[in-house]
């Protein structure tokens, strides 16, 4: 058993680095849509509206879907679990290259829903399985890296590598990225492993009936309930930013090539924060970073309409960094709150409030733009939102009572 111990101890870093790539996969065919946003429209014949209902169409799916995924994710083994994720990621990405109308895309981009639960969910629960407590906030600031990766090598790479590779064609650009997501269900596959069973908790196995059962329980708890408002809030920024950042750059009369490598910049800082903070900050210091960070998101986002040049750059710098930092500390308080064995399920819920976040961003802000005739009125409504959260993070505490 101390043997078996000692190669589920190394082997850790492998399983983290094959869920990295499932994330990745995750990002990649995730973000192939928004550098694309004025091709795709066009040859579709689709609005400003429209296309944000098509952004928001996945994360519709996957409210339905993450809390089932949570409970099976609990009950059935991540090797197997986590490779449908990222082959339903695949199947998505395959359907948005040969879309024909606007039913299609949309439904194209709902598959996505239906992969990415296992996915977003089951990286915190590999987390909670193959690593201590002690190194949980190091290996979720690796992980969630991911598919800020994916989406900066596709905002960088879709304008000016891929399309004028293959002759400006939009279909063959996405159908690249969902290749991607196919290749890398063939490589999870072939490392992971699950744990043995004399490396398992007698109640980390439960039945499926038991595991949804847990969701109501968690629930009733209110600790649970104010971040899943605040986890709400934070995704519809996040989600409205990441989709609509290259159009809102090239309102600012900035190339469709130029405004993809800027809209890169807070997907990299904020890798690079989901990374750095989770492990630097200490718990007792998490709601006063929380509080700290959704101000500068909400100064950041009112600098967006009035900056150009290099004091762009510098808020798009900084903008990654507190809007995307502050997500790993969100879910680890939740995760501490909850325990691990309730992870998966505790992920369904975290997931399930913010996708009707992700939801609804996308929507509102491409109607806003829609309605008047830009995007300054939604960014506006964005930096209240985060000062909103701001303060609501003030009474997140880690007592279950």
């Amino acid at each position: 058993m101390k043997e078996s111990s000692q190669q589920n101890i190394s082997y850790r870093w492998v399983m983290l680095a094959g869920v990295w790539l499932a994330y990745f996969s995750f990002g990649v065919v995730q973000g192939g849509i928004p550098p694309l946003i004025g091709p795709v429209s066009q040859d579709l014949g689709l609005s400003r509206t429209t296309m944000g209902t098509v952004l928001g169409a996945w994360p519709l799916i996957y409210i339905l879907t993450a809390i089932p995924a949570g409970a099976l994710l609990d009950r059935f083994d991540l090797k197997f679990t986590i490779m449908i994720g990222v082959i339903f990621i695949g199947i998505s990405g395959l359907l948005r290259a040969i879309a024909i109308d606007y039913k299609t895309i949309l439904f194209a981009v709902m598959v996505f829903g239906l992969g990415g639960p296992f996915i977003s969910i089951g990286a915190p629960k590999l987390i909670s399985t193959w690593f201590s407590e002690s190194d949980r906030g190091r290996a979720m600031g690796i992980y969630l890296t991911a598919p800020a990766v994916g989406r900066i090598l596709v905002l960088s790479a879709t304008n000016s590598l891929l399309m004028p590779l293959y002759d400006h064609s939009w279909r063959l650009t996405l159908l690249t990225l969902a290749g991607v997501a196919f290749i890398t269900a063939i490589i999870w596959i072939l490392i992971a492993r699950d744990l043995k069973p004399d490396s398992l908790n007698p109640g980390d196995r439960k039945d499926l009936l038991a595991s949804m059962k847990t969701f109501p329980d968690l629930v009733r708890v209110r600790q649970v309930r104010l971040i899943l408002i605040i986890v709400l809030g934070m995704f519809l920024f996040n989600h409205a930013t990441n989709n609509w950042l290259p159009e809102i750059l090239i309102e600012k009369s900035l190339s469709s090539s130029k405004a993809g490598l800027l809209a890169a910049i807070p997907v990299a800082t904020g890798a690079a924060g989901a990374a750095v903070i989770p492990q630097f900050a200490k718990p007792n210091a998490h709601k006063k970073i929380v509080f700290t960070l959704f101000w500068i998101a909400a100064a950041c986002t009112i600098c967006l309409i009035y900056f150009e040049n290099s004091l762009l750059l510098s808020v798009l710098i900084v903008l990654g960094v507190a809007s995307r930092g502050v997500m790993p500390i969100i879910m680890l308080t939740l995760i501490s709150l909850v325990g691990g064995e309730k992870t998966g399920a505790a992920g369904g819920l975290y997931f399930t409030a913010g996708e009707v976040g992700g939801v609804l961003g996308p929507i509102l802000l491409g109607f806003s733009a829609d309605i008047f005739n830009g995007f300054n009125p939604g960014l506006f409504f964005l930096s209240s939102l985060c000062v909103a959260l701001s303060f609501g993070s003030t009474i997140i505490t880690k007592k279950t009572s």
